[in-house]
């Protein structure tokens, strides 16, 4: 599934950095200390990093620095909605930057990992050298709508379980419901609503079945992180005014971009990535044929890895 990846690799420096009185992010960095820069933004919100999602990068090249957003992963406290906004979420990845001394990097980022990405470059270009970006998302209303109550016409037995703990009389609106739920005190009541809302999301990756990414999404450890953060900024609308990302391309247009997308990604359907493209015609587009939402299908992954090694020789696409 993963043949295209560089071989698995460890940290060679890890740490905890405080962001307030409340949140405290994992981070670390691999490859090369002196290499070229490249920021990892993981999915979700709230899916935290897998050891997997350091090997998109030739390690010998690529100075490459990932981290837990607030709420996920590592960071704690996991599945912490309050202090948690897309504006501290790019305030946190400046402060990591400063601590590191990286002046530029590349961003790389796929499904909410590109819509940080896209909101973080729009916020400080100046600080990167150009971007990778997977199974758009942009947080718009009807994608959000798309993700609640239309997965059903592709995925229907996965949308049905879904729904099943929701009484008939709140079904007519399913984020609120599940908030009513995630965002309990008590342990009993979140926890299954968590675990519902993430294999929801775990059984629609792939192109086809399977089974590693829905048990990996029904665990505690991701279920509340992707459960509760994926509600609390689906019910703020990614704290953006509507469209905002792609309205403010321009700030990044200039920057050289690779956007990946599964022709048949059921999550982050491929017309999203169309609007950013036909937004930002000068960012090459790759829309695997053969290719649902993950970034581990072999497609996916083979032209992650592809784009990765075009800006290690290149830097640019021009």
């Amino acid at each position: 599934m993963t043949s295209a990846l560089f071989p698995p690799i460890e940290p060679y420096r890890s740490g905890r950095l405080a962001v307030d009185g409340l949140h405290a992010l994992y981070w670390e960095e691999c490859g090369n200390p002196d290499g070229q820069p490249v920021l990892f933004l993981h999915g979700g919100p709230g899916s935290g990093l897998s050891p997997k999602h350091r090997r998109f990068f030739d390690p010998a090249h690529y100075r490459i620095v990932l981290f837990d957003q607030r709420g996920a992963g590592r960071s704690t406290p996991l599945g912490e909605y309050r202090n948690n906004t897309t504006q501290l979420l790019i305030e946190d990845i400046e402060r990591i930057r400063r601590m590191l001394g990286i002046e530029q990097w590349l961003v790389f980022g796929g499904s909410w990992g590109s819509t940080l990405g896209l909101a973080y470059g729009e916020a400080f270009p100046q600080h990167c050298l150009g971007f990778v970006l997977r199974g758009i998302f942009l947080c718009t209303r009807d994608e959000i709508d798309w993700f609640m109550n239309q997965i059903r016409w592709f995925f229907p037995e996965a949308h049905a379980e879904f729904v099943a703990p929701i009484p008939p009389g709140e079904r007519g609106d399913l984020l609120e419901a599940y908030a009513r739920r995630l965002f309990s005190e008590d342990p009993e009541v979140y926890m299954p609503a968590a675990r519902a809302w993430s294999r929801y999301e775990g059984r629609c990756l792939f192109l086809l079945p399977n089974l590693e990414s829905v048990d990996d999404f029904s665990s505690e450890a991701v279920s509340l992180g992707v459960g509760r953060l994926e509600a609390h900024y689906f019910l703020h609308g990614g704290f953006f005014s509507e469209d905002q990302l792609i309205r403010d391309i321009g700030r990044i247009r200039h920057l050289p971009a690779v956007i990946v997308q599964g022709r048949y990604d059921v999550v982050c359907p491929p017309l999203t990535a169309q609007r950013l493209h036909d937004a930002w015609p000068e960012a090459k587009f790759h829309l695997i044929a053969d290719a649902g939402h993950s970034g581990f299908e072999p497609g996916i992954a083979a032209a992650l890895v592809a784009a990765t090694e075009q800006f290690k020789l290149k830097r640019s696409f021009d």
